[in-house]
């Protein structure tokens, strides 16, 4: 049994785990679902879960918790609403037939996720959007790509949030990008289900539980995507996006982002369509805007997030044979506002302040940055390769370069930002 199955009561998986979209999800096409608090869970892909299980222990605090694998199955209710239900692997076996799953709702009384409608606060495509969606009770599988080409053509939103209460549950329906990920993944099962109604999906550390107002960016790294394996038509897409955005000159593009504005109490969602236009000096303010809350630089994070940069390319440096084609970095902070410390604050309450911002717009605000302060983590492993794959029939040598020029520029680009904010 996993460590997140054993971690939770009887009665909660008993009988099968709810599975919710990840709210945080902000890049990638793969579907993220939440399994409970602090894990999440993806479906298996043999060769990242390949990458889990034999992974260098140095590499270990730059990439998710590893935390087992279990059995997922696509049901549908007599009133047509999808769920995705999780079931411990009963040992060996692939299917679950011992296990009574006609009552699979956990008694927490969410008792079944229904597709709801997106709600975006977007003057431009809001009320067109609603007025036509409110017709229609439930979402079709066959018109889903068409609901969601607005994502492309709307690549920068903005949601507002509530600061006194939960983030993560006022997002439930409103992150645009899971719940894009979340449907695909319930349409793909629901084609496939009278041939195939268990899946297996890996459980792996929620990195953004520890944060009140997670704040994310993810990054698609190196200069090249596509995998070994890909066919022409995919090398051939995957070299094409590389050209025409920053991959091929520096290494990295941003394929998503959440960041929290605390002047107008805004998430800010950017996916990856906008990420790919963005030139070189369009990359560098898209970092800017991820470090600023809408009223000052977060100037606090900037040393932390170099120092963790720098060591996981002093890692990367050291790795033979690895090659992680299409992954991401993430760059995690809380985004929630700092406590604010008075001129008349005791002296010794300062001591260990290391800096004190000099924007005007952040008035007495200090900071005590610290480990915890941002996290920076690498993830999706799906077309990563090493010699150590013994199915593999393409082995590389040395590091990969294209990572590590991609970490190389990343870390300038947030010292330049660093020293110029500084002037």
């Amino acid at each position: 049994m996993s460590p997140a199955f054993g971690a939770m009561e009887v009665e909660h998986y008993a009988k099968g785990v709810l599975l919710e979209p990840f709210v945080h999800q902000v890049g990638g096409h793969s579907c993220v679902l939440r399994f409970n608090d602090k894990t999440i869970c993806k479906p298996l892909i043999q060769r990242e879960h390949q990458f889990y299980e034999t992974l260098p222990t140095e590499m270990r605090k730059f990439t998710p918790q590893y935390e087992g694998v279990v059995s997922v199955s696509f049901e549908e209710d007599e009133d047509g609403n999808l769920c995705l239900i999780a079931y411990p692997l009963n040992g060996d076996h692939d299917n679950l037939e011992s296990i009574d799953n006609s009552d699979c709702e956990p008694k927490n009384k969410l008792l079944r996720w229904t597709i709801k409608r997106l709600y975006l606060e977007n003057d431009k495509i809001t009320k067109e959007w609603v007025r036509q969606h409110r017709k229609e009770e439930k979402i079709k599988s066959h018109k889903l790509e068409e609901e969601f080409e607005w994502l492309k053509k709307s690549e920068v939103l903005y949601y507002s949030v509530e600061k006194k209460g939960n983030v993560s549950s006022q997002l439930k329906h409103h992150n645009p990008w899971s719940m894009k990920c979340h449907q695909q993944q319930l349409r793909r099962m629901k084609e496939n289900a009278k041939h195939r109604n268990q899946y297996k999906f890996i459980l792996l550390e929620n990195l953004t539980s520890r944060y009140e107002v997670p704040c994310v960016l993810d990054l698609k790294m190196g200069t090249r995507q596509h995998g070994d394996d890909a066919s022409e038509e995919k090398k051939a897409n995957q070299i094409r996006k590389c050209q025409q955005s920053t991959s091929a000159v520096i290494g990295v593009r941003v394929c998503g982002m959440q960041v929290y504005q605390t002047g107008t109490g805004q998430l800010m969602f950017m996916n990856k369509y906008h990420g790919r236009k963005l030139s070189v000096q369009g990359f560098k303010e898209a970092l800017y805007q991820f470090f600023h809350n809408g009223k000052y630089l977060r100037r606090e994070l900037f040393e932390p997030v170099i120092k963790k940069l720098t060591e996981l390319k002093s890692v990367l440096e050291k790795q033979e044979s690895y090659r992680f084609y299409s992954s991401s970095l993430l760059i995690i902070y809380d985004g929630k506002e700092l406590q604010e410390v008075t001129v008349d604050s005791d002296p010794e309450d300062l001591d260990d302040l290391s800096e004190e911002s000099s924007d005007e717009s952040a008035g007495a605000y200090a900071y005590k940055p610290t480990a915890s302060t941002v996290d920076v983590r690498m993830i999706d492993f799906a077309h990563t390769t090493c010699k150590y794959y013994g199915e593999d029939s393409v082995v590389h040598e040395g590091q990969d370069t294209g990572y590590v020029f991609g970490l190389q520029n990343l870390i300038g680009i947030i010292k330049e930002i660093r020293d110029e904010s500084s002037e």
